[in-house]
């Protein structure tokens, strides 16, 4: 099982030294305060975000997801 690594996403953004509008523009959202949502896990990313992250983030599709062990 596997689940978005948002701590990555945030760390990842910030070494990027992407803005919050930055982020939510990419990903068609109006506002900063909406994008937040995701990256603090209020909202779920979905899977058509996943590649622009990834994009924007300068990562692999992979490198957004923890590994969970059951």
């Amino acid at each position: 099982m596997e689940r978005l690594n948002l701590p990555f996403i945030a760390q990842r953004r910030n070494e990027c030294k992407l803005t919050l509008q930055e982020m939510a523009e990419a990903l068609g959202f109006r506002n900063a305060s909406t994008y937040l949502k995701y990256e603090k896990g209020e909202y779920d990313f979905k899977a058509n975000h996943l590649p622009v992250l990834a994009k924007k983030l300068r990562c692999n599709m992979l490198d957004l997801f923890i590994r969970m062990i059951c």
